[in-house]
């Protein structure tokens, strides 16, 4: 079995822009954002769907969308950080956490595309850990 986009960027095979990183859980930036500072909080380890964890896992993942999704609030400004699981695109099990204002927001643009680079960097800098 190949290992999975997201495990390549967990190994550094693929570049991404960090924002935290422990024993068990990986959070980078969504290179299509919905909104500045849209990231995903991953297992380590390989696993299709958040259902199929093993209960440590779950609750890593659990632990640190909570504490990632707080350092966004306060950080970014926000009132909100919405939280999406959807099992789709990536064979990894992930969580979308996504800052936002107002309900328009959290849904963004479907056209919206890549971000560039350098916007990533600035909004890397201000959420990394």
């Amino acid at each position: 079995m190949q290992p999975s986009l997201f495990t390549k960027i967990i190994r550094g095979d693929i570049p991404c822009h960090k924002i935290y990183e422990d024993d068990k859980t990986f959070a980078f930036l969504d290179i299509e954002p919905v909104t500045p500072g849209h990231l995903l909080v991953i297992p380590k380890s390989e696993v299709e769907f958040v259902w199929d964890l093993s209960d440590e896992d779950y609750q890593a993942l659990v632990t640190s969308v909570k504490k990632i999704a707080l350092h966004m609030r306060e950080t970014l400004g926000v009132k909100y950080v919405g939280e999406k699981i959807m099992g789709t695109d990536v064979p990894h099990a992930h969580v979308h956490l996504i800052p936002f204002n107002n309900s328009s927001e959290f849904f963004g643009d479907p056209n919206r595309g890549q971000a560039d680079d350098s916007e990533l960097a600035a909004v890397a800098s201000r959420l990394a850990f």
